[in-house]
């Protein structure tokens, strides 16, 4: 039977099967990892980096030193008229022609931790036998007349090979010492034969060229380990980064997967949640009215009653799930229209009157003159208006003010303020309250009931209207909620009015 996949945009469970998109990125770094964990292991490493670079290194400079040596024989035939220094660069030539063949064998194979000391050795071996040639060439004893322009041609020659052997082969380690070794002892050997002044000097100062030679290559070696460790952790750090990035757009696409499964969920269940209740309130309000006849033991009417606050507060705290989750989910649809701002914040008003006068809470109106009409959702404008003033009268103590305003802003849209003289939030409190579910001290020290989730819906349903929601409040002073819809969305233009002017509201009670 073949499987079939569905690719529906609308599923509700999350496929969590499958691999990670990064697995490559984690096996490099850990194989970094364990590469760096092992000092020896880091060492060869290094060692393997260092050597591959002095192969590209001698084939990349392959024509500089038979250059020179041919340079050197010619200058030399014109000096001394010996013919052995052809013989000389032949050999010499040969030598260096078979360590450009190493080079290039070496080159194409892999260098690996087990075969590393034995191309070393090699390399090493090959330098020596450079190095008897020059010994060669230092213990030559040409038939000229003039013995003091030989040993200057001789000592110039054999610096400058040193020279250019030492830059050429730094990345090998101790090659520019196992090169001149051998012509060092031939000058040694012939200082010690003929014991002439000069001949002696030459020695001396040829070893201590070659001292100061060795000691700048090591130098340039351990530099260059350096810069290749640097460049190493530079690249684990980058990998690492790479790693922590990945696994956070993993975390966060998940978590985005998870929300939106549960926000479709919530959505989908609305008809099968309201069902339940809906027959729960009905019955429980038809018992505690005694619509049917009288209830025989009063404890059942109260029951009824508590019954169908509880049931009613349930209810709207589904309401209240349902309409973030349907805004979460993208299904929260706005059904727009011409609307007039002053007019949803007269008829909410009117709404909570019944409630404040329970508190003796008093509603002051400041509304600007001429307000045009807004393109909008009502029910949803409507539900902002009376969260704000629910929470203000939740949380104004008796005897208290509230203030609503509407007006112009000044960038030519409209808002609607409300503002009491609560208790106030804490500042670092502010953004707890702005999130879902989130409740303040206050809130929570307080015997009103609520669900943390008005002003997240407040703050969504502006957001769907381009708009923003601004809170301010203040400890022991008061809180104002600020609902401001966008210039784009007022449908004629108008300039702001500077002063504000109470104009006598139209008085709507629902009480």
């Amino acid at each position: 039977m073949s499987k079939s996949v569905s690719t529906s945009t609308d599923k509700i469970i999350v496929d969590r099967s499958k691999k990670h998109r990064n697995k490559a990125v984690f096996d490099t770094v850990k194989t970094t990892r364990e590469r760096l964990q092992q000092g020896a292991g880091a060492s060869d490493a290094y060692e393997r980096e260092m050597l591959t670079m002095h192969i590209a290194e001698a084939l990349q400079g392959a024509m500089i030193m038979p250059l020179f040596i041919v340079l050197a024989s010619i200058i030399g035939l014109y000096i001394t008229r010996d013919i052995g220094l052809i013989i000389w660069s032949l050999i010499a030539l040969s030598f260096h022609a078979m360590s450009l063949v190493l080079a290039k064998r070496a080159a194409k194979q892999d260098i690996t931790a087990e075969n590393l000391q034995h191309w070393k050795n090699l390399f090493l071996g090959m330098q020596i036998l450079i190095g008897c040639a020059w010994a060669m060439f230092a213990l030559a004893e040409p038939a000229r007349n003039d013995p003091t322009l030989v040993l200057f041609f001789k000592g110039a020659t054999l610096l400058i090979a040193l020279s250019l052997t030492a830059m050429a082969n730094f990345m090998l380690r101790r090659a520019t010492f196992m090169t001149f070794l051998p012509v060092l002892a031939a000058l040694c050997v012939t200082s010690a034969f003929s014991r002439d002044p000069f001949d002696v000097g030459l020695a001396l100062m040829f070893g201590m060229a070659i001292l100061f030679c060795h000691r700048i290559t090591s130098r340039l070696y351990q530099t260059s380990i350096k810069l290749l460790s640097s460049q190493t952790e530079k690249d684990d750090l980058i990998a690492e980064l790479e790693v922590a990035n990945s696994v956070s757009d993993e975390a966060r696409r998940r978590a985005e997967e998870a929300n939106l499964a549960k926000s479709r969920f919530l959505a989908s269940m609305s008809h099968e949640l309201r069902t339940p209740l809906n027959a729960i309130l009905g019955f429980s309000e038809v018992m505690s009215s005694e619509v049917l006849g009288p209830l025989n033991n009063p404890l059942y009417k109260e029951y009824s009653g508590d019954i169908h606050r509880s049931g009613q507060h349930l209810l709207d705290l589904i309401n209240e799930i349902l309409d973030l989750s349907r805004i979460e989910a993208g299904r929260y649809d706005l059904n727009e229209e011409a609307i007039s701002m002053l007019e949803i914040a007269e008829d909410c008003i009117g709404m909570i009157q019944l409630r404040a006068r329970a508190k003796n809470i008093r509603i002051a109106q400041q509304f600007e003159n001429s307000l045009p009409q807004v393109w909008a959702d009502e029910k949803s404008i409507r539900q902002v208006i009376l969260n704000l003033l629910s929470n203000a009268v939740k949380f104004t103590p008796q005897g208290g003010e509230i203030l609503v305003k509407a007006g112009w802003t000044a960038g030519g849209g409209q808002y609607v303020s409300i503002k009491d003289n609560g208790p106030g939030i804490p500042e670092d409190e502010i953004p707890v309250v702005l999130s879902a579910f989130g409740q303040g001290s206050i809130a929570i020290k307080s015997a009103e009931q609520g669900t943390g989730l008005g002003l997240p819906i407040v703050q969504a349903i502006l957001a769907k209207h381009d708009g923003q929601f601004i809170l301010k409040s203040k400890l022991r002073e008061g809180t104002e909620g600020i609902a401001i819809l966008p210039a784009k969305r007022v449908l004629q233009s108008l300039p702001a009015v500077e002063e504000t002017h109470a104009i006598q509201p139209r008085r709507r009670s629902f009480a």
